[in-house]
């Protein structure tokens, strides 16, 4: 496993700032330490709260750009239901994101195919229309994504030492 290490004057700062800030600041250091590509071979670098976070980060990032379609024709959609995101939400007692990372994985089943394929643009945006169902996904994470972060935020700071060794340089 790789050292991450985040100097403790960062996190002051970042903390003062918000909760978005003080997960940014783990997030950065992770991401810096495997080169900024979250892949089979970099994960194997990671502990699974740290892959956890990163996965929460791309997670947040995709769907509040371009909605669970986007996050799965991104090629996503394996990361977060063929592996054991969902219950590691349930371990860091947001429930809600699990039960709607369920709802979306029913979907996900059925429409695998159709959403992973490459397409053009106008092919994928056509995809939102095809997939309606995947709207009301997209607008419960928007509603409920202020609270999942603050939960997340939580969750790090109360096991700091699973996600970077916090430094005094």
């Amino acid at each position: 496993m790789k050292e991450i290490t985040i100097k403790n004057a960062d996190l002051v700062k970042a903390a003062e700032e918000g909760m978005d800030d003080f997960l940014q600041v783990f997030i950065d250091a992770i991401n810096n330490s495997i080169g900024g590509e979250l892949n089979g071979a970099t994960m194997a670098e990671l502990n699974s709260e740290q892959i956890t976070l990163m996965g929460y980060a791309i997670l947040r990032d995709e769907v509040m750009d371009g909605g669970f379609i986007q996050l799965i024709h991104n090629g996503y959609g394996p990361f977060f239901f063929q592996n054991p995101f969902r219950k590691a939400m349930r371990l860091w007692g947001i429930d809600e994101l699990a039960t709607l990372m369920n709802k979306v994985n029913s979907q996900y089943s059925k429409n695998r195919q159709e959403l992973e394929r490459d397409c053009d643009d106008e092919t994928f945006m056509a995809l939102y229309e095809q997939y309606p169902k995947y709207d009301d996904f997209d607008d419960e994470f928007v509603e409920n994504e202020e609270r999942w972060t603050a939960q997340v935020a939580y969750y790090v700071d109360e096991h700091i030492e699973n996600f970077a060794k916090i430094v005094d340089q």
